[in-house]
């Protein structure tokens, strides 16, 4: 592997040969250049679906033992961490601190640009510290070039503490290796715009986390069927889609469907289990807690109980 301060060998940084002539395109061929080549994240993912698939097991245990997954990332692979991290509790109805975004420059590197930060190694093991992670934890380190010594320095302190570690990148591993419990690449090719990360890079790690994060939550028994039933109903949007979930896997009406809703605490899954079971509200609480909140589990064991 060559040194890290050299990067112009990398996947990431490469010329695209595509789009040599971008400067000289219509604002049509702009867009079916970019189209032409964000499809290549799906043949990325699908390249890497044995990795994700085991990131998700990984980290759906790790829940399991009490643990909390960490997104660890500078510049825009950061910003993708805490975006997904903040949209877990509003569709999971999952405590904050279950799933966290960890950016180079904190806060304020959300919204503005602190590329020099992402530089330095001590600050991603101390904010590893700081967080007070263990054997029972999941860090996750975002790098799209794989080079970021802010992601190095966070997962060499999480694996010295025991936490299980995955790295996401997009370079080849023979380009750049990382010492992690898990390997995931995520190959798109050169940027349309050379070295813009923000471009493919930043699609194909989206949809990776996205895959990630839903996933585990399937597992943990967040989501029966596909509708999300531990949705927090915060906002008219939200109490909606509630009433909506209701409607359609109990039949009943919309005004039937608000009772039971806010005869549960505005738990839909709380809701489901009462309709379904004729337990009052504390009964199917206490059921849902002997379940580990998984619905399905717990009205089976009605049907067979």
């Amino acid at each position: 592997m060559k040194n890290l301060e050299e990067r112009g060998h990398l996947l990431t940084e490469q010329i695209n040969p595509n789009s040599q002539n971008l400067d000289q395109l219509t604002s049509l061929e702009l867009v079916e250049l970019f189209n032409r080549e964000d499809a290549k994240t799906l043949s990325a993912i699908a390249q890497a679906k044995l990795q994700l698939a085991e990131a998700i097991d990984l980290t759906a245990e790790a829940f399991g033992r009490g643990g909390r997954l960490f997104y660890v990332g500078a510049g825009t692979s950061g910003r993708l961490g805490v975006l997904d991290a903040a949209e877990c509790p509003p569709t999971f109805c999952s405590p904050p601190e279950l799933v966290q975004g960890i950016i180079a420059g904190g806060a304020g590197a959300l919204v503005r640009s602190s590329e020099d930060l992402e530089d330095r190694a001590e600050d991603g093991a101390e904010a590893i510290a700081h967080r007070q992670i263990t054997e029972l934890d999941v860090v996750v380190g975002i790098t799209a070039g794989g080079t970021t010594p802010f992601v190095h320095g966070a997962i060499q302190s999480a694996r010295q503490r025991g936490a299980k570690t995955i790295l996401i990148a997009c370079v080849p591993t023979d380009q750049v290796s990382i010492e992690a419990d898990l390997d995931i690449r995520l190959l798109v090719g050169p940027e349309v715009l050379a070295g813009s990360t923000r471009l493919k890079a930043g699609t194909v790690t989206k949809m990776a986390l996205n895959i990630l994060s839903t996933g585990v939550m399937v597992r943990v028994g967040k989501v029966y069927g596909n509708r999300m039933v531990d949705v927090a109903v915060t906002n008219k949007k939200l109490h909606d889609r509630a009433l909506r979930i209701l409607q359609d896997l109990t039949n009943l009406s919309r005004e039937e469907a608000g009772y039971l809703l806010e005869s549960s605490g505005r738990r839909v899954k709380l809701a489901l289990l009462m309709h379904w079971t004729g337990l009052d509200a504390k009964e199917s609480d206490r059921l849902l807690a002997e379940h580990q909140g998984n619905l399905r589990a717990a009205v089976q064991s009605c049907k067979t109980s």
